[in-house]
């Protein structure tokens, strides 16, 4: 994700380094970099010029601490001015309604649909609703077997009236239906269509105007860049919307959209899409983004995926475990899953600061995990609960039946050996103590 961009900024921050202090002529040679960084990930060029001049009136204006070097001025200068120009702070969505009425715009191939399923997902799982899928498309053939797909895998019920070939019609029967089955959100999928097509464009508006929604939102392509920021504009004078979704942030992403589209037309990111699961869907945060775009990672969105997954009951269970050297491998393997369940393993690691650019060139398959499990799983009930039995012959076994070798096997359980002996170390009293001695050096 932005990872051209992170690069080229990386770069233009160089050109302060060594320097005793932020002059004019400095700060426009690193600006002019910057500027060139903007523009070929293709923001918006009045959008990219405005940028550029705010951070050179506000490095100018600054008095730079001893403490602190005009490089690392530079980029805090940056990062707050990225943060600003993506919307500054999240926006949340307005879900208050009885039923509130979201109505899901955008251009053909965005994701729309797919994204209407991961946010009923999100709402019901996250914010206790009850929502109604509704299968608004009725030009695209497959529109709405792909929603009742989706709606089926998240436990979401599609409204949907195959014959009927009004979308109108079909998202003011759609409320009245969630209304009488005490549905209290409604998500309604639309065709997706071209700004310059008019008669798409008036449909889209007259189902607006018959169902008032509470949040009307444009999904893009994050990957389309400029060409989104133009539909945007498009979308909005027509629409009014409320916010943007970007899908495939997790894709080659440039950037140009998510930088430009806020400053544009004036309506914030609400969400974006980072993966094909239907949990990949985050709430965009400004800061965050801009965390990310200068190589600081996200700490804080990682802490958030892990409390997803975080079971108190499970962690002290665990702990009871660990403390009595009880901890096996049908744990270890509990927790792999709960790991494999917070995401994509390659954009997880890019959230801890100083870690993205070292992987930017790894390939970090999601199947990483995948070896390990097939020998865990090769394991016998009794095996896998008492790692201690694991002699030569059950090890030969183990490899025969998931398909690696006798060293692999035996690296695991080494591995494995040593984590349970640190773990138990961390929580014992020995290793408390450890810990606050190295504190005290």
């Amino acid at each position: 994700m932005f990872e051209n961009l992170s690069d080229r900024l990386e770069r233009s921050f160089k050109i302060l380094k060594g320097q005793g202090k932020i002059t004019e002529i400095n700060v426009a040679e690193t600006l002019k970099e910057v500027r060139r960084a903007l523009l070929d990930a293709d923001v918006n060029y009045k959008t990219a010029r405005e940028f550029t001049e705010t951070v050179k009136q506000k490095a100018l204006g600054q008095d730079v601490l001893n403490a602190v070097k005009p490089e690392q001025m530079m980029v805090k200068i940056v990062h707050d001015e990225l943060a600003t120009l993506m919307g500054g702070t999240a926006v949340d969505i307005n879900i208050k309604g009885s039923p509130a009425v979201i109505l899901m715009s955008g251009l053909q191939g965005s994701g729309k649909t797919t994204f209407s399923g991961k946010l009923a997902s999100m709402l019901k799982t996250k914010r206790g609703k009850n929502p109604l899928l509704v299968a608004g498309d009725v030009y695209r053939p497959a529109a709405i077997e792909q929603l009742k797909v989706l709606g089926e895998q998240i436990g979401v019920p599609v409204y949907a009236e195959e014959e009927n070939k009004n979308p109108v019609r079909i998202a003011q029967n759609a409320i009245l239906y969630a209304r009488q089955h005490g549905k209290d959100l409604v998500i309604i999928d639309t065709a997706g269509r071209l700004a310059i097509d008019e008669q798409m464009m008036e449909e889209i508006e007259s189902i607006k105007k018959a169902v008032n929604p509470q949040e009307i939102l444009f999904v893009v392509d994050a990957m389309t860049g400029q060409d989104a920021v133009n539909t945007a504009r498009e979308f909005n004078q027509r629409l009014d919307f409320n916010g943007v979704i970007l899908t495939k942030l997790d894709g080659d992403t440039r950037g140009g959209a998510a930088l430009s589209i806020r400053s544009v037309v004036d309506k914030p990111i609400k969400f974006v899409g980072t993966g094909e699961k239907l949990d990949a869907i985050d709430v965009f945060h400004p800061e965050r983004m801009a965390d990310r775009i200068l190589g600081m990672g996200d700490i804080v969105s990682l802490v958030e995926k892990a409390q997803e997954q975080y079971d108190e009951e499970e962690a002290r269970r665990l702990q009871k475990k660990i403390a009595r050297n009880q901890f096996d491998f049908n744990d270890f393997i509990s927790q792999i899953q709960q790991i494999k369940k917070m995401g994509n393993l390659k954009d997880l690691a890019s959230m801890i600061p100083g870690v993205g650019k070292q992987i930017k060139d790894l390939d970090i398959d999601d199947d990483a995990f995948k070896g390990i499990e097939a020998i865990i799983r090769s394991m016998t009930p009794g095996e896998r609960s008492n790692p201690e039995i694991l002699n030569g012959s059950r090890r030969a076994r183990i490899a025969k039946g998931s398909g690696t070798n006798v060293q692999e096997v035996n690296k695991l359980i080494k591995q494995f050996d040593e984590t349970r002996k640190m773990m138990r170390m961390m929580t014992t009293g020995g290793g408390k103590q450890a810990m606050k001695n190295m504190r005290r050096r």
